[in-house]
């Protein structure tokens, strides 16, 4: 598995943009909450160390990992954010409940990217067990909720690039 080869929460912070301007939303699933609160702090520790202001951090609760897409489809739509991180756990059962949470949630997230053409960071946990969950919320293989703050702050910083590039005459050969 790939995860076992990598800490979550290591990342190089000159990689990364200053966030100070940013506005973030965060929609956060109340299932599993023991673990989507790590995965939580983790991101949220990560936006204030790269300068988000915790203003600029907007915190919105969901029912589950099914309800994330909508509920970051909402902070789009109302509050305007520049990026949304979606947090939630689904942990294997026993029955396909699991395949249809997993698939509809990914796919309703990154439909909600492409529709608003801002990122929305995948910090959904998809595992076999509790404990490989609990691993990847500050256990031994960090927190993903680190590594998906990093990675929307990068995409905002992309975004940003991008536009500054295009209004002072980028040429895209």
């Amino acid at each position: 598995m790939a995860t076992s080869l990598k800490n979550l929460s290591a990342y190089d912070k000159h990689t990364i943009p200053n966030g100070a301007d940013f506005k973030i939303g965060i929609v956060v699933s109340e299932w599993n909450d023991h673990i989507t609160n790590k995965l939580l702090q983790g991101a949220v520790d990560t936006l204030l160390e790269n300068g988000v202001s915790e203003n600029n951090i907007l915190i919105h609760r969901v029912p589950g990992a099914f309800e994330l897409p909508l509920g970051a489809q909402w902070l789009l739509e109302t509050i305007n954010p520049d990026g949304v991180i979606s947090i939630g756990v689904v942990i294997q059962g026993e029955t396909r409940h699991f395949d249809f949470v997993c698939g509809g949630a990914t796919q309703g997230i990154m439909d909600i990217t492409l529709k608003y053409n801002k990122p929305v960071s995948f910090c959904l946990l998809t595992d076999n067990t509790e404990q490989q969950s609990i691993d990847r919320a500050g256990g031994k293989h960090g927190n993903k909720g680190v590594e998906c703050a990093v990675t929307l702050l990068k995409m905002i910083g992309l975004k940003r690039s991008l536009i500054t590039k295009n209004k002072v005459g980028y040429d895209a050969d």
